[in-house]
């Protein structure tokens, strides 16, 4: 504070700058600090704007800004969005406890701060940069969305990415996130772009992907400020409707950062994973929807979002996801014209949620160790990747010796800080 009076008070001042008998070498660090201070957007942020010269700062930058926008297209609007990580993701939790009514006014207050709802210069580029990608070469197209502050993607979900490509190495990953398409989100990703993989962001346009679905009506609906979002934050659930309407568009495959690839999906084909089975009969019990493998325009997908539309409801964690998959492929049963499949749970949920923390820990004792080396063989067979169920295991280490270590130094090239996450 005290420099900034110093420089509002003095460093206009040329006369008081010409008398003054500063030494060379803080005349040059002076200097320094006034270019820093009026480029720096924060400080910009602050300028008090009554005074005549701060003002012409503010335009010289505004009109570099509109400048560099022009020349260096899609770049400058993904530095724009890194403003996004300084937003209070929290405060997009709906309040506790608040009755329909209540949520749908505090939803419609907070609606001009939900930036993923919005299209701008940005997101209306999506279709063509997607098909730019993908038309590079790509033996799988893969998918994930992160509608968290790029901040927040962490080892773990580092760790999933390294999985992917040492089964997949000239697949294409598309990240779906307005948060990673930021100068943030391409630092994260450089060390696998550096190793020639291809990996993506871009800012997804729901508008679009949702054009021309049944999923259309409800996003007009919810943008409309007149549906209630329910006590589950909005993310959570476009993030189940996302996942659906890209394959839809596109097809390829989606998967949840919460994994961890153990080989190619080679042949597998319109395919979903079941969570559980009954032991007697055989049969699925529950599908799950962190693993989707689907061709464009599968007619399963759009049941999938007809179902979403219809029965919308933001107050049951699973409704529109997990339950929502599973719903929709009892109730098509055998029906022609629906040409998919439905995986044992050993491909993609070999371990469920309540025992998956035991892949975390070392082995106390040999019987442990037996254990260990067992279950390793086992997942070497017929499972492609093990889901990590990350609402339990989020704030878990990963132990030396514990089969989820083991599986990552077998599946990972960077290896970086293994048993620190």
């Amino acid at each position: 504070m005290m420099v900034r009076k110093f420089i509002k008070g003095k460093m206009f001042d040329h006369q008081v700058l010409s008398r003054a008998k500063f030494p060379l070498l803080f005349t040059i660090t002076l200097v320094g600090m006034i270019f820093i201070i009026y480029t720096d957007s924060i400080i910009y942020d602050s300028f008090d704007f009554s005074n005549n010269e701060n003002f012409k700062v503010v335009e010289a930058y505004e009109r570099t800004e509109r400048q560099l926008r022009s020349s260096n297209g899609n770049m400058s609007m993904q530095k724009e969005n890194d403003e996004v990580e300084d937003e209070n993701w929290k405060s997009f939790v709906p309040p506790l406890s608040a009755t329909e009514e209540q949520r749908i006014a505090w939803f419609r207050e907070k609606m001009p701060k939900f930036e993923i709802l919005k299209s701008n210069n940005l997101t209306r580029l999506f279709h063509s940069r997607v098909k730019e990608f993908f038309n590079s070469g790509c033996e799988t197209q893969f998918f994930i969305t992160w509608i968290s502050p790029a901040r927040s993607f962490g080892r773990r979900e580092f760790f999933m990415l390294e999985s992917l490509f040492k089964a997949h190495p000239t697949a294409c990953l598309m990240i779906l996130s307005r948060s990673m398409d930021s100068g943030r989100g391409h630092r994260i990703l450089k060390p696998l772009a550096d190793r020639g993989f291809k990996v993506n962001v871009v800012t997804p346009d729901l508008a679009f992907l949702f054009n021309n679905t049944p999923a259309e009506a409800w996003f007009k609906g919810m943008k409309s400020g007149t549906k209630d979002p329910g006590e589950i934050p909005l993310a959570q659930n476009l993030s189940n409707l996302i996942r659906i309407a890209v394959l839809y568009k596109y097809g390829g495959v989606y998967l949840d950062t919460d994994f961890i690839v153990l080989k190619p999906f080679t042949g597998l084909k319109n395919s979903i994973g079941a969570q559980s089975m009954d032991m007697g009969t055989k049969n699925w019990t529950r599908l799950n929807n962190a693993v989707l493998i689907f061709d464009m325009n599968h007619p399963l997908l759009l049941k999938f979002m007809e179902e979403f539309a219809l029965t919308f409801d933001g107050n049951k964690w699973g409704h529109n996801g997990p339950y929502l998959v599973s719903r929709v492929v009892e109730n098509i049963g055998k029906q022609p014209g629906y040409n998919f499949t439905v995986l044992q749970p050993m491909a993609f949920y070999p371990v469920d949620w309540i025992r998956i923390s035991r892949l975390f820990m070392k082995p106390a004792n040999r019987s442990d160790s037996r254990w260990v080396q067992d279950k390793l063989l086992q997942l070497s067979g017929e499972t492609y990747g093990v889901h990590l169920w990350n609402k339990q295991t989020r704030n878990l280490r990963i132990e030396e010796g514990s089969v989820m270590g083991s599986l990552i130094l077998e599946h990972c090239f960077i290896c970086q800080h293994i048993y620190s996450s």
